[in-house]
């Protein structure tokens, strides 16, 4: 007997399912008699008549439409297949599966900071969870205007608020860095109820936050270490000195003179550099000049004798070291280059 075109089989099934998408629908004009419903791992089926839901089907296997299906359809129990038309309906089949989904700040969040102003920027990263969950508003919001939606449509409404609710959550636990750090835990929990409050308005419930990291700009980053570093420069006296004190109270056999060594010679390694970066710009300070020899006493006159002169130019005596002179008369001793006696005045 040749088959009529009204006794066409149809087989009900999302066959190629995209593991990036939430929910495909399968929109034939006409489900025929005898058609039959495969349902796969991972997937329910939602049968849907003029925008209405009439069952929802969650166990997997192949179901014959009219003796299996049929009846248990909420409104269409009565429903007998003809030869010239069929149910008309839509099925809309939902990935069950939950989804992880990796999310970064789209810009910095200003950190409050004494130092800056204006804030310190500050990014986060981690992961979120999520998954279909309230079919019904599911379909009012978003599946009765499309035919497919994917991961990347929820990443982006999420996205779109995910700086707002950051702000509002480290204003309260993050003071700085390692607050932030410390207390991540408790961020992503507040981050995972308002992202849930947000998702179930389109019928996802978020099952998981997560944040992985907060970190600075690579730009802010340098800044820091090179702060970090002049700070450890300058304190590189203080800290000299105070591993040579422990040092020296160990028998320089404690790990303080080890640090001290290796603080000594990074001091020296950056005083040669300082030489060599700053030898060139700096004049070198000049050898103060020798001073010239002091001139000599004449023994005979007293007069000043230039240095070298081997006579005395007032008296003619030959230039001989001095010595002591004393008065011929009283025997007092005589200042150099006096003419004559102070106690008796005696002409020398």
């Amino acid at each position: 007997m040749p088959i009529l075109q009204g006794q066409l089989r149809n087989v009900i099934e999302w066959e190629e399912a995209r593991p990036d998408l939430l929910f495909w629908k399968w929109a034939n004009r006409e489900i025929k008699k005898g058609s039959r419903l495969i349902i796969r791992p991972g997937q329910d089926a939602i049968f849907l008549h003029n925008g209405a839901i009439e069952g929802v089907f969650e166990k997997e296997g192949s179901y014959d439409l009219e003796t299996e299906i049929i009846p248990f359809l909420s409104t269409l129990k009565g429903f007998m297949f003809g030869f010239n038309s069929g149910l008309r309906a839509e099925v809309l089949f939902v990935n069950t599966k939950e989804f992880t989904e990796s999310w970064g700040t789209s810009k910095p969040i200003l950190l409050p900071s004494q130092v800056f102003p204006g804030g310190l920027p500050v990014r986060a990263f981690g992961t979120f969870n999520f998954k279909a969950a309230d079919y019904l508003t599911l379909i009012e919001k978003i599946a009765g205007a499309r035919e497919s939606f994917a991961v990347e449509d929820v990443k982006e409404r999420v996205l779109a608020v995910l700086n707002q609710f950051l702000m509002k959550w480290i204003s309260k636990e993050g003071k700085d860095m390692f607050n932030l750090q410390a207390n991540s835990f408790e961020i992503g929990a507040g981050l995972q109820q308002d992202l849930d409050a947000e998702l179930q308005k389109i019928g996802l419930a978020v099952t998981g936050f997560n944040v992985s990291s907060f970190n600075y700009p690579d730009e802010v980053q340098a800044r820091i270490n090179s702060a970090a570093g002049a700070g450890m420069i300058g304190n590189m006296e203080q800290y000299t000195r105070a591993a040579l004190a422990d040092s020296m109270g160990e028998g320089g056999n404690s790990p303080a003179a080890a640090a001290m060594q290796s603080a000594m010679g990074l001091a020296a390694g950056l005083q040669m550099t300082g030489n060599l970066l700053g030898g060139a710009a700096q004049p070198a300070t000049p050898a103060p000049a020798p001073q010239a020899a002091a001139a000599a006493a004449c023994s005979a006159c007293g007069a000043l004798i230039s240095p070298g002169a081997k006579f005395c130019p007032e008296c003619g005596a030959k230039n001989e070291p001095k010595t002591e002179k004393f008065c011929t008369n009283c025997g007092a001793k005589m200042p150099a280059g006096a003419k004559f006696c102070p106690e008796c005045g005696n002409k020398a």
